[in-house]
């Protein structure tokens, strides 16, 4: 796979890059990440991306000039035709486990983030296929944002987690949340794991499970729950 992430500031998003799953998918050639400074792509010696927004009001307005060029250059320099532009905004749909499987079965992936007010409404008419959200709050920009998709989706990559049940029976990747879990010691500050985890039953556990499973769902996430229940 390969990702390509549009911003303003690539230094936010370096830094995770270089630990844990989303180090060892990169090291095994599963994924290739780029990052794309779009004030690489501006003309004036301060390279400049921003701007007032025309009619007034605070806040300032991300180009449109940086941001064309910089999209025309890499979908021609990695050959991204047909590969959909996804932006990072509040207005987006909902981000959901579900919306990562989708993502995690393309090629290639472009994400353009958002930062100050906001971007020239003409990158968006021209260049925007999707538009995502994580959640209805405010980041200084998208890139955080992309750095949570990409995350995401890098994890169901084959290959990128040793153990792929782990990945398939993570929180609401069934539609629930996932159970309790225990580890050694069996007895802690005298709290004992659950008996049942140690009987050997695996039609027993498995069952145990899934009614913690509805039970932890229904007391915290109803919402979760009622769409479960309905499907």
């Amino acid at each position: 796979m390969q990702i390509h992430v549009v911003t303003a500031f690539p230094k936010l998003l370096s830094s995770p890059l270089g630990d844990s799953i989303l180090k060892r998918a990169q090291e095994r050639g599963l994924v290739q990440i780029h990052f794309h400074d779009i004030r690489a792509y501006t003309t004036d010696k301060h390279q400049q991306v921003d701007d007032y927004g025309f009619g007034g009001g605070p806040g300032m307005i991300l180009k449109p000039e940086p941001i064309f060029r910089c999209l025309e250059d890499i979908y021609d320099r990695f050959q991204l035709d047909g590969t959909p532009v996804t932006l990072m905004t509040p207005a987006g749909q909902h981000y959901t486990q579900q919306k990562a499987i989708q993502l995690s079965l393309r090629e290639k992936l472009v994400l353009l983030c958002g930062h100050y007010k906001g971007i020239d409404e003409r990158v968006i008419k021209t260049w925007i296929q999707e538009e995502i959200s994580i959640g209805d709050y405010i980041l200084t920009g998208g890139e955080l944002a992309a750095m949570v998709i990409i995350d995401s989706v890098v994890r169901l990559l084959p290959g990128a987690i040793g153990d792929i049940d782990s990945a398939e029976t993570d929180s609401v990747q069934s539609g629930l949340l996932d159970h309790p879990h225990y580890t050694r010691p069996q007895n802690f500050r005298g709290m004992e794991v659950p008996a049942i985890l140690l009987s050997g039953n695996h039609a027993e556990i498995a069952r145990w499970r899934l009614q913690q499973a509805l039970q932890r769902t229904r007391d915290r996430r109803p919402d979760l729950y009622e769409k479960y229940s309905k499907s």
